[in-house]
């Protein structure tokens, strides 16, 4: 459910609209180490033009080549082909010829991109923050599209392919500082939609609305929670240390279903808040758990950047193994 993984889409079906002609090719099975996991996408335009990846560059030549055969042949058109199932690395040669590290093996299916209706349907479903399930039926190449749950892995029986699709990771920071800069840069580059919330224009106008994927929300912190409305793929944190403003973008936090709810502070500091939250603000103990604090993995960090590391580390791994505990900085 990576969102590299819908640009892919978004690519194809941009080539699609212009009149090309577009396979697209997705990770159904590993075994060994692979670059790219089982999901991952790959489209190819009929000249050779790319868009994702399905083994970090290993394969990719011999399926563009592949591609570009079966989109140049004359039946292509009129009898247009089914989805193929497609294995690299069978023997440890084919291994070593593609570049497959520690002799992996890749399993593919690739199919004609005929009709792209259901790209735009579920484009414009991950945009409302809704979890897809995409199904292929190899025998016919029909789509269909139904609702997802959070953690539902990608399901192949050789006959049917099912993969997930989600919409961006998203995280809100309540202050403007000098820290929710280097964290902010830091979780665009791990493909996260940053929103950064401070009320004081002082601060505020420090925030360098230039950088990509970042963007300035107006209002109280608590308002902003409210309005961003988090689910199972926001984090909210909290930076600005001044209880006035954290407080109330941590209760509203606390009370939604975002998936990390964190706060800059000393274990003595998180431990008065806890107890202030507790006695005037209705906090279950269930809720009051939830709240990660002091932020960040315990990496020994000091420096604004390296806070920043254990910031981006600990949600990084609440993302990608919700059940596990990590330990506060």
């Amino acid at each position: 459910m990576e969102s590299l993984d819908l640009q892919v889409l978004n690519d194809a079906l941009a080539w699609r609209r212009s009149g090309h002609a577009v396979s697209l090719v997705t990770v159904v099975q590993t075994w060994g180490s692979a670059p790219r996991p089982p999901g991952a996408l790959l489209a190819v335009r009929d000249d050779g033009m790319v868009s994702g990846s399905v083994s970090g560059g290993c394969v990719e030549d011999d399926l563009i080549a592949r591609t570009k055969a079966l989109l140049a042949s004359p039946d292509a058109q009129s009898a247009p082909s089914l989805p193929t199932l497609i294995t690299y690395g069978v023997s440890k040669e084919e291994a070593t010829r593609f570049g497959l590290p520690c002799g992996g093996t890749l399993e593919l299916v690739q199919e004609p991109l005929l009709n792209f209706d259901w790209i735009e349907q579920l484009l414009a479903r991950t945009a409302a923050h809704q979890l897809v399930a995409r199904q292929l039926t190899l025998a016919t190449g029909a789509v269909s599209l139904s609702d997802a749950q959070r953690g539902q892995a990608l399901q192949f029986d050789g006959k049917t392919l099912t993969t997930m699709f989600g919409p961006k990771w998203r995280l809100l920071l309540i202050g403007s500082g000098q820290l929710s800069m280097a964290v902010a840069q830091i979780a665009t580059m791990l493909d996260f939609e940053v929103l950064i919330c401070d009320p004081r224009e002082e601060y505020a106008a420090t925030l360098d609305e230039g950088m990509v994927g970042v963007r300035r929300v107006a209002g109280m912190p608590d308002d902003a929670v409210d309005l961003l409305v988090p689910d199972a793929h926001m984090a909210v944190v909290a930076l600005t240390h001044d209880p006035k403003l954290d407080d109330m973008a941590l209760i509203a936090a606390l009370q939604s279903n975002a998936f990390y709810v964190g706060a800059l502070g000393s274990k003595r500091n998180q431990a008065t808040r806890k107890q202030r939250l507790a006695e005037h603000f209705d906090l279950s103990q269930e809720q009051l758990a939830r709240l990660h604090g002091p932020v960040g993995l315990a990496l020994g960090a000091k420096t604004p950047a390296e806070i920043a590391v254990s910031i981006a580390a600990e949600l990084v791994l609440a993302k990608n193994l919700p059940t596990s505990g990590s330990s506060s900085r």
